[in-house]
């Protein structure tokens, strides 16, 4: 270039630099949650099966509820308890609510269009109808999404997933059930840690960057080897279970007792529920 000057372009990261990043944050996620589920707030302090009954109730009404004032209140509802348990909306916005906005609004678009009645806009060049019943029902898929997804989240970031486990059990949930959740929990972070030992030790042998043909070469080969591991890695753990007695019952070394405001957070979790099935249908 004039004056000699050289115009330094940012090295782009390659694949196992891009991989081990998205394994490093999303470890930080669950180191996250983890010290959620430890914060000084209001349904940490709850008695796990209380949470399950009280909070799967809420799902039930948000999912059933024909009032979309229903479900914005509920939505409130959900709002405030992610406050007083020290959930940060941030928090909420990042785990959930884009994702499912992205997801679903994909889903509730069409309907806009196809769903017949009063046209209220039509696009420009298209001329594609956009009716009042169509916005309608987008609003309640999206709505009641939302909330229902709002209010699972809270309960596996406010509550241990192995108080969740036993919560389950207590509530007679089938056991195979409650060892597919237990087994499916514990295999995704030893496949992460699989993984970030893979591409750690795969990065460290690197000298300098690989073309694409390698970098595809390399992933290919990554995903095999990988899915070899997992799959002995749960051969083993699975004998090891059972060579120590394990028959789908979760112990914890925290054992449940109902106290006076587990009482109190039940039933009110109820009467909302109830209150809002009864108005919203």
């Amino acid at each position: 270039m004039a004056g000699g000057v050289a115009i330094k372009r940012k090295r782009r990261k390659s694949f196992v630099e891009h991989t081990l990043a998205g394994l490093a944050a999303t470890t930080a996620h669950a180191l996250q949650a983890e010290e959620i589920t430890k914060a000084d707030g209001l349904l940490q302090h709850l008695d796990p099966r209380v949470k399950v009954v009280g909070l799967l109730a809420l799902i039930i009404t948000a999912a059933l509820a024909h009032s979309l004032w229903i479900i914005l209140t509920l939505f409130v509802i959900a709002l405030t308890l992610a406050l007083l348990s020290q959930v940060s909306i941030r928090t909420l916005a990042r785990r959930e609510w884009i994702g499912v906005l992205v997801f679903t609004g994909c889903i509730a678009l069409p309907a806009i269009f196809i769903t017949p009645g009063h046209v209220i806009y039509r696009l420009p060049l298209l001329h594609w109808p956009i009716t009042e019943q169509g916005v309608r029902s987008a609003l309640y898929l999206i709505t009641r999404v939302e909330t229902a997804a709002t209010f699972s989240v809270l309960l596996i970031l406010c509550t241990p997933w192995t108080h969740v486990l036993k919560a389950l059990r207590v509530l007679h949930v089938p056991v195979v059930f409650v060892v597919i959740l237990g087994m499916t929990y514990r295999y995704i972070f030893l496949l992460l840690q699989t993984a970030h030992d893979m591409f750690e030790s795969r990065q460290s042998r690197l000298i300098g960057k690989l073309e694409d043909r390698e970098q595809r070469r390399l992933a290919a080969a990554s995903v095999g080897v990988l899915l070899s591991k997992s799959l002995q890695l749960s051969n083993e753990v699975y004998l090891a279970m059972q060579s120590r007695g394990f028959q789908g019952e979760v112990y914890t070394l925290d054992e449940f007792m109902m106290q006076p405001r587990d009482w109190i957070a039940l039933f009110s979790f109820l009467v909302v529920a109830g209150l809002g099935f009864w108005w919203g249908r």
